[in-house]
């Protein structure tokens, strides 16, 4: 993948703080006062530059890093180390604003990864980056050609796998215990697709109100995680 831009205060200075990070250059519009931009380029800016390289609207606080990608972990990497590990598996969802707030979500509750599958991985990593406030540099995120084949792998190396599920059978505090879990969850409307079903291990729903049931996917990821941090790390217990 080519290099890419992150803008906005928190994004960039995750990014300069992330050692695995390579940043090409830092543009600016304002003078940098305190931000340590080590030995990168850097050069100052008109405002109306950023309207030709950033999306329209992009909100870029007078920051930008041209940056290169992250280096992408391999499953044998993400359920090495021993620890309890969670990861986090997005089946066709594409937009960036979700994408941005789940991983928010995942560097809250210490997810090892964030999985999705090649052709649906939104392209737009400066506004994931945005929305992630910095999150971008604390989870990694691993590209897979198949969710079906990634949720088979991640199986063979002992990890339980549930997807989210408005018609689940068991309710999102029964996995609060488990040890290494992977949680996978489906695109607004359309939900998970029936093979991604069929290779789980089992099933959950988020218990809501009955005369309201719908969340966000940001929202429901967010909960389900929640549930499985306070369970193995007994919080509130």
């Amino acid at each position: 993948m080519k290099s890419y831009y992150l803008y906005g205060l928190h994004a960039v200075k995750a990014a300069l703080h992330n050692p695995h990070r390579i940043c090409k250059r830092i543009l600016h519009t304002k003078p940098l006062n305190d931000l340590d931009c080590r030995d990168i380029p850097t050069k100052q800016v008109e405002k109306e530059y950023f309207n030709k390289i950033l999306p329209p609207g992009a909100v870029h606080q007078g920051l930008v890093a041209e940056v290169k990608p992250l280096e992408e972990p391999r499953l044998e990497d993400i359920a090495g180390g021993g620890a309890a590990g969670c990861v986090v598996i997005l089946d066709q969802i594409t937009d960036p604003h979700n994408v941005g707030a789940i991983l928010r979500s995942c560097a809250a509750f210490n997810v090892k990864a964030l999985i999705t599958q090649e052709r649906h991985m939104p392209d737009s990593f400066g506004l994931i980056g945005k929305i992630a406030s910095g999150a971008l540099e604390h989870v990694p995120i691993m590209t897979v050609a198949n969710i079906a084949a990634a949720i088979k792998d991640l199986q063979a190396l002992n990890f339980w796998v549930f997807g989210l599920d408005e018609q689940g059978q068991d309710t999102s505090s029964a996995v609060g215990g488990t040890k290494n879990v992977a949680f996978v969850m489906g695109a607004e409307g359309k939900g998970l697709r029936p093979l991604t079903k069929k290779r789980c291990d089992g099933l959950i729903k988020i218990n809501t109100s009955t005369s309201f049931s719908t969340l966000n996917v940001s929202n429901a990821t967010a909960i389900i995680l929640h549930e499985w941090y306070k369970g193995v790390n007994h919080v509130g217990r």
